[in-house]
């Protein structure tokens, strides 16, 4: 291939092997299930201790859902537009040239993508963990470890340090990524019927836990302690410091509501993607969204806001020292007992694993139209007897196992989030160029309200980015993923030399 089939007006892949699977109620389920993972049964926790009162932990949410949803309400057009593999890669080719679709698929598969398949595998690991205590966080003395912390980039004590190695968490994270791994090499059918299957489980047992916080679950001395007497607002001193601390704590409730564009990248399989893509888009994310912001107001009315690292049980720990952050897990134990705990646990670990499989399954396809267009492995952009990317689904599952031991689950949030926030933000900014570059071109859906809505979503990341970097708890991982973009660059034209050499050659 040559230097010039990588220009912005490169002819498109073509997806022609791919096979049309996937309905408006797959599409719909593959938002949210990639969606609803683990977070939203965790980092309420880290929340809680980073937030002064219940207010500011649920505006975080509810920010967090509209900045998701007027995510998807600019992602419709685009996804409409190019209904092909690829997705939001696709989308910055053509409206900032091939460098940025480059560093968007580069950072994508250094960390967007594999990151978070990462961070839901230890999640995955952490829940394991309560049907069998022997799965803990603890690091085995006999493989090989280290603590990393480079001042340069902010880390400034060892609790910031990368902690590389491996658990038992970490292992049971790994399995899960293969065996999800194996069934989508077997084909698109069988990954979407995992896909809608696990969905349906997953989000009813979300509501349902939702429904017994709520109901029987309601707790008295929780319900006073977070709602009375001025505990769910607090103290309304608005400094720069609760302002930094806000910005940080919302790297939970982001993580709890990314992967919402993966849909894009599996475009060339779904039916009618020109109506069925905006919609699984909206009602995707507007139903997670909503589910979130609900689940934290059920966790506040069984446990309190505020516990002690030492309380005896699930009530006197509260949310902000729920064992191993595991809310969702607390809250069931505390409705039904250590039976609630397991059951709950369960639900999570369907949860957990059904995320993960929307994000190998829609992941690969990224790869793949990168390949196609001369940016990434060759093979990559070939497909197997079973009409997959296979070659793209393995290279993802051997780069996620080595992010798998390089980071806590935490630690990995902060490397996607300020990531995936820069490209957000690019791609609703391709909008904009593509409207004045491209103002004929078919556009069976156009995104509401333009150009307002487009203009603060972009402002909403830009916001949230800058305040990652002004945390010190958030500025060691949020620079390392700037750094990973910049490696890019050189990367793009040492990668486009080489392709174009192979072209001569042949």
């Amino acid at each position: 291939m040559s230097s010039s089939a990588v220009s912005t007006e490169a002819t498109p892949q073509s997806d022609t092997g791919f096979v049309k699977a996937m309905t408006l109620t797959d599409a719909t389920m593959l938002v949210a299930g990639s969606m609803i993972g683990s977070g939203i049964f965790i980092v309420s926790a880290s929340m809680a201790r980073d937030l002064p009162s219940p207010l500011w932990m649920i505006i975080a949410w509810i920010l967090s859902g509209v900045m998701t949803l007027l995510g998807a309400l600019a992602y419709g057009e685009l996804a409409a537009m190019y209904p092909r593999a690829g997705g939001q890669y696709l989308f910055l080719r053509e409206s900032m040239g091939s460098l940025m679709g480059f560093l968007y698929g580069w950072t994508f598969f250094v960390v967007i993508g594999t990151g978070t398949i990462a961070a839901v595998a230890v999640a995955f690991g952490r829940f394991l963990g309560v049907l069998v205590p022997a799965i803990g966080p603890e690091r085995y003395s006999w493989f090989p470890q280290a603590d990393v912390c480079v001042a340069a980039l902010g880390c400034t004590n060892p609790a910031s340090a990368i902690l590389i190695g491996l658990s038992p968490q970490r292992l049971i994270g790994l399995l899960s990524i293969g065996v999800l791994t194996w069934i989508n090499l077997r084909g698109v059918r069988e990954g979407k019927f995992v896909q809608t299957s696990l969905t349906v489980v997953k989000t009813g047992a979300l509501a349902l836990l939702i429904l017994l916080g709520l109901t029987i679950g309601r707790n008295a001395a929780a319900m006073s302690a977070n709602f009375s007497g001025g505990g769910f607002a607090g103290e309304w001193s608005l400094t720069s410091t609760l302002i930094i601390a806000f910005g940080a704590a919302m790297v939970g409730s982001l993580f709890s509501s990314d992967a919402w564009n993966s849909v894009t990248f599996a475009a060339a399989e779904v039916k009618n993607p020109a109506r069925n893509l905006p919609l699984a888009l909206v009602l995707g994310t507007g139903l997670v969204s909503l589910l979130y912001i609900v689940a934290n107001f059920s966790y506040l009315s069984v446990l309190p806001y505020a516990g002690s690292p030492d309380g005896a049980n699930a009530v006197a720990r509260g949310i902000d020292h729920a064992t191993q952050d595991r809310v969702g897990t607390a809250v069931a134990e505390t409705i039904f007992g250590p039976s609630g705990a397991l059951l709950m646990a369960g639900a999570i670990l369907i949860s957990t694993f059904g995320c993960n499989n929307g994000l190998i399954l829609s992941g690969a396809r990224v790869y793949y139209a990168m390949a196609r267009d001369g940016l990434f492995f060759r093979r990559a952009g070939t497909l197997n007897s079973n009409n997959v990317p296979a070659f793209a689904l393995i290279l993802q599952l051997i780069w996620t196992a080595i992010l798998c031991l390089t980071g806590t689950y935490g630690q990995l949030l902060n490397y996607v989030i300020f990531a995936a926030l820069l490209f957000y933000a690019f791609t609703t900014a391709g909008l904009f160029i593509l409207r004045a570059k491209r103002p004929d071109a078919p556009r069976p859906y156009r995104a509401f309200g333009y150009p307002a809505l487009p203009a603060l979503y972009i402002l909403l990341c830009c916001a949230v980015m800058v305040l990652l970097l002004l945390s010190p708890t958030t500025r060691t991982e949020s620079i390392s993923g700037l750094v990973l973009v910049l490696i890019g660059i050189p990367v793009f034209y040492i990668w486009r030399r080489a392709e174009g050499r192979t072209a001569v050659g042949a």
